[in-house]
C-alpha cells in the first residue's frame, strides 16, 4: 500500500514537471490565423486594451491581422499601414512580401520577424504592432510607438544659475540621446538589458571605453544581470540592489537628472545607469566628497567655486553637529560658554519646563513634519503653508514657554544648512545621523558626540563604492587629486583625471587622443 502511494505521488510530480515544461517552453505560431489570435488572446487574459484588427483583400490573397495594445502605438502610423496594405492588395498581383511592404511603408522603423507566440506577446507589450498572416508561421513586428512624451525641461531638483537647463525625462531613448549630444565620440558604449519579470524595464549602462575601469564595468554589469525581481519602477530599485552595502546610511551611488552631470562623470571614468520610466540616472563609483560638489562648480570661476565649496563643507558640519553641540554645551559644559552669552541663555531657559534634548528633538520632528507636508501639499500652496507654518509654530512655541528662542535659531539654521548640501541623498543621511548624535549629546555631553563620530568615521573609512575607497583621495591620501576636492584650481591646472576612477588614462589636457590612449 505504501509503495502504491509513493508511486502515485511520483507520477503526479512527473506530470506536474511535464506540464511546467510545456507551459514555459516557446510555442510556435500556428499556420491558421484564428488559432494564433485565440492563443494570443488567451495569453493576454482577454484584456480589453489588446486590439486585433482584421484586414481582408481580394479573395485570392490571404487574410492578415494586426495586434497591438491600445494607447501604446501611434494611431496615424497604424492607419498608414492599413491604407497601404489595402492599396497593395487591390492593385498588385501577385502579393509582395510582407517584410518588404512594411519597409516601404515605414522606412524609418525596423521590421523584425517573430517565430513564437512569446516573442509576439513581448513585442506587443513593448508598444509594437505585430502582423499575422493566415498560412504563415512567422509574424512581423514594427515599431510605431506613441510619441506622447514629457518635453525636455529644466531639472526641478538640481537647479543651477549658470549652465545647461535641459534635464532627463522618463523616456530612456531621449536620455541616451541627451548624453550622445554632449559626448560625440565612438568610444561611448551603451549596453541595454531588461530587468523585472513583470515590468520588463529597460536598464542602460553607459561608459566611455578607455576611461572607465573595465573591472568596475564588469562588476556593475554582473550585479545588474543578477537582479531577480518582479519589477523596477525607478532607479532607486537598482541602487539598492547593486550598492556595496545595504545597511549603510551613506549612499554609494549618486543620482542626478542633469545630462551634463552624467557627461562630466563619464569623462572622469564613471559609469552611468539609466532606467526607463524615471528622469534620475545613477553614477558609480562615487566618493564621499562628490556629494558636496555641484555641476555648476565647473561653469563658474575657480575662486567663486572654491568659496561656494567652503560654504557647503561648513554647512555639512553645521547640519550634522550644531544641535548636538548646543545640547551638550548647554546641558553639561556651561563653563565653555562666555559669561554674557550664558546669562542670556539662562534667562531664556528660566521659564522653559523641558530639557534641551527634548526641546531639540521636538523642534526637529516638527520641522521634518512641516518639510514632508510641504512636499505632499499642492504645489501652489505648499511653499506658502510651509513658511507660514514654521514661523507661526516657532513664534507660538517661544511665547508659550515650551522652547527657548535660542533653540529655534539653532534648529532653523541647521535646517537651512542642510538645504545647502547639493545631493539630496547625502542630506537625508545627515538628517538621520543628526538624531543619533543629539541623543548621545543629551546623555553623555561632548563625550557622547565623540563616541558617535568615531564609529561614523571608521565606517566611512571602511566603506567602498564598487571597490573605490569612499573617502578617497583623503584616505588613502593622494595629493594629485586634492586640486579638485576642497578647492578647485583653474582649468589649465586640471590636467589629470581623478586616479581613483581611472588609472590607465589620467591625462585629459595637453596630449592628443592617440597619446592619451598610449598613456
Amino acid at each position: 500500500m505504501l509503495i502504491r502511494l509513493l508511486q502515485k505521488a511520483l507520477n503526479r510530480s512527473r506530470s506536474k514537471n511535464k506540464t511546467q515544461v510545456r507551459t514555459d517552453s516557446p510555442t510556435s505560431i500556428s499556420m491558421t490565423l484564428q488559432e494564433s489570435i485565440q492563443t494570443l488572446t488567451h495569453i493576454m487574459g482577454n484584456s480589453t486594451d489588446f486590439v486585433v484588427r482584421y484586414i481582408s483583400g481580394r479573395d485570392d490573397l490571404p487574410e492578415i491581422a494586426i495586434c497591438y495594445i491600445e494607447g501604446l502605438i501611434d494611431a496615424n502610423q497604424l492607419n498608414r499601414i492599413l491604407e497601404s496594405w489595402l492599396t497593395v492588395t487591390l492593385e498588385a498581383d501577385p502579393m509582395p512580401g510582407i517584410e518588404s511592404l512594411l519597409r516601404k511603408i515605414l522606412p524609418a522603423s525596423p521590421v523584425n520577424k517573430l517565430h513564437t507566440t512569446q516573442s509576439v506577446t513581448s513585442a506587443v507589450l513593448e508598444g509594437k504592432a505585430v502582423l499575422l498572416v493566415d498560412g504563415m508561421k512567422d509574424a512581423f513586428s514594427t515599431s510605431i510607438e506613441s510619441l506622447e512624451k514629457r518635453a525636455i525641461e529644466e531639472p526641478s531638483s538640481q537647479t543651477v544659475i549658470r549652465g545647461p537647463k535641459d534635464g532627463f525625462t522618463e523616456d530612456i531613448s531621449t536620455n541616451v540621446s541627451l548624453i550622445r549630444r554632449r559626448l560625440r565620440t565612438p568610444d561611448l558604449r551603451v549596453q541595454t538589458m531588461v530587468i523585472g519579470s513583470y515590468t520588463h524595464t529597460k536598464v542602460t549602462m553607459a561608459y566611455i571605453e578607455g576611461l572607465a575601469d573595465q573591472s568596475v564595468v564588469s562588476e556593475i554589469k554582473s550585479r545588474l544581470q543578477s537582479i531577480e525581481t518582479d519589477g523596477v519602477l525607478e532607479s532607486g530599485y537598482i541602487e539598492e540592489f547593486i550598492q556595496d552595502t545595504t545597511l549603510s546610511p551613506f549612499p554609494t551611488l549618486i543620482n542626478t537628472e542633469r545630462p551634463d552631470a552624467v557627461a562630466g562623470g563619464l569623462l572622469e571614468g564613471q559609469i552611468a545607469i539609466l532606467v526607463d520610466g524615471t528622469p534620475f540616472a545613477l553614477l558609480a563609483p562615487v566618493t564621499f566628497f562628490r556629494f558636496l560638489h555641484s555641476s555648476e562648480d565647473y561653469y563658474q570661476r575657480y575662486d567663486l567655486t572654491t568659496f561656494l565649496r567652503a560654504i557647503r563643507f561648513f554647512s555639512f558640519v553645521v547640519s550634522l553637529l550644531l544641535p548636538s553641540l548646543y545640547i551638550a554645551i548647554s546641558t553639561f559644559h556651561q563653563e565653555m560658554i562666555p559669561t554674557t552669552l550664558l546669562i542670556s541663555l539662562a534667562a531664556q531657559r528660566e521659564g522653559t519646563p523641558l530639557p534641551a534634548l527634548v526641546e531639540a528633538i521636538m523642534m526637529e520632528l516638527t520641522f521634518e513634519i512641516i518639510r514632508e507636508a510641504g512636499v505632499r501639499m499642492p504645489r501652489v500652496i505648499g511653499p506658502a503653508i510651509s513658511i507660514v507654518g514654521a514661523l507661526v509654530l516657532g513664534q507660538a512655541a517661544v511665547q508659550a514657554g515650551l522652547v527657548s528662542g535660542a533653540m529655534v535659531i539653532v534648529v532653523s539654521f541647521t535646517a537651512i544648512a542642510n538645504f545647502a548640501i547639493p545631493a539630496f541623498s547625502m542630506a537625508a543621511a545627515i538628517r538621520l545621523i543628526r538624531f543619533v548624535l543629539m541623543l548621545l549629546a543629551g546623555t553623555l555631553g561632548l563625550y557622547g558626540i565623540l563616541a558617535g563620530l568615531i564609529p561614523i568615521y571608521v565606517h566611512l573609512v571602511s566603506l567602498t563604492s564598487f571597490g573605490i575607497p569612499y573617502l578617497s583621495p583623503v584616505s588613502p591620501l593622494r595629493f594629485s587629486d586634492l586640486k579638485d576636492l576642497f578647492v578647485r584650481l583653474p582649468w589649465p591646472f586640471l590636467k589629470t583625471r581623478p586616479k581613483e576612477m581611472n588609472r590607465r588614462n589620467v591625462v585629459r589636457q595637453g596630449m592628443s587622443g592617440s597619446q592619451q590612449g598610449r598613456k
